[in-house]
């Protein structure tokens, strides 16, 4: 497989819901980093598109078919990449991923996948297609994806369409937990409850992990009490995150039902990782760092398709 791009964990810092558009949308401002824990997307050069699935969360995508984000990643950039060229002859690749993440788990393990997938292919098949080309594509697969493809510390507002680089984000520990409860976004998001909020951005951005802790202490995450409410066990995964040794602050990502906890660095991380991966065996873990910001920092807003 001579292209490969790594898929990281997406981690909401917090997540504000703001308001609900008409169309149904709901307005969301929050702080999203990524992690070194995730997926492989690898690709080589095949008559046809294929994927093959492997690692040891690939059973849970063994029934979505051609449904897969990494297929219709494909397929979309395969079809702009023909209006782009008339008389083109389909690309075709040979696609493995390697799933390490848990479906439906808040931390965009689809949505990075997706991504990862228009990086590779981008370089297969010598797509020339520009940086918005490529986030309005990213848009069309979902409303995480275009963070997702820029892959580096945003702040997110709109309906996931309007990105800012997040300048200075800290080196910082985390681990991750999932009591192997799978959690659906939309079933999240009907279950809300509680009232619309304000933005939570602050500045100047932390210098270290424990101020940035304190900083994302004032905000939440405004999907929690529903999540809890679909799925209990949450609750318990929070207080077990919050009372490891050197944890500076927990909560959940995204929708859930994936939480994470906080640490000054890689090896206070991994020890919490590693108690708690002994003490709750059933449970997905893993620890690691957050990936730093990648320069240059361009905002972005990505035109949302019609639907």
């Amino acid at each position: 497989m001579p292209y490969a791009e790594f898929a990281p964990a997406k981690i909401n810092l917090y997540l504000h819901v703001l308001g609900r558009r008409a169309d149904g949308y709901h307005r969301l401002d929050s702080l999203v980093a990524f992690a070194d824990i995730g997926d492989r997307i690898a690709a080589a050069p095949a008559d046809g598109l294929s994927l093959t699935l492997v690692g040891p969360e690939a059973a849970a995508l063994a029934d979505l078919g051609d449904d897969n984000l990494v297929l219709r990643a494909a397929r979309l950039l395969a079809a702009a990449l023909a209006l782009e060229s008339p008389g083109r002859l389909p690309p075709g690749a040979a696609l493995r991923l390697d799933k390490h993440l848990p479906a439906a788990s808040g931390i965009g393990g689809g949505s990075s996948d997706a991504a990862a997938t228009l990086r590779t292919l981008g370089r297969l098949w010598n797509s020339r297609l520009g940086e918005a080309r490529l986030m309005a594509l990213a848009a069309e697969l979902g409303a995480d994806v275009p963070a997702c493809l820029a892959g580096r510390p945003v702040w997110v507002g709109g309906i996931g369409e309007r990105l800012e680089p997040a300048c200075g984000l800290p080196p910082v520990g985390i681990v991750l937990a999932n009591p192997r409860r799978p959690l659906p976004t939309a079933e999240v998001f009907r279950t809300r409850q509680r009232p619309f909020g304000e933005a939570g951005r602050f500045a100047p951005m932390p210098r270290d992990a424990a101020g940035l802790a304190a900083s994302l202490a004032a905000c939440r995450n405004d999907l929690t009490e529903a999540a809890v409410r679909l799925v209990p066990e949450i609750a318990a995964v929070l207080d077990r995150l919050a009372a490891l040794p050197g944890a500076l602050l927990a909560r959940m990502s995204g929708s859930g039902a994936t939480c994470f906890a906080l640490f000054a660095d890689r090896d206070a991380a991994r020890a919490a990782g590693a108690a708690l991966a002994a003490a709750e065996p059933g449970w997905w873990t893993a620890s690691g760092m957050l990936l730093p910001p990648a320069p240059p920092p361009v905002a972005t807003q990505i035109p949302r398709p019609k639907s």
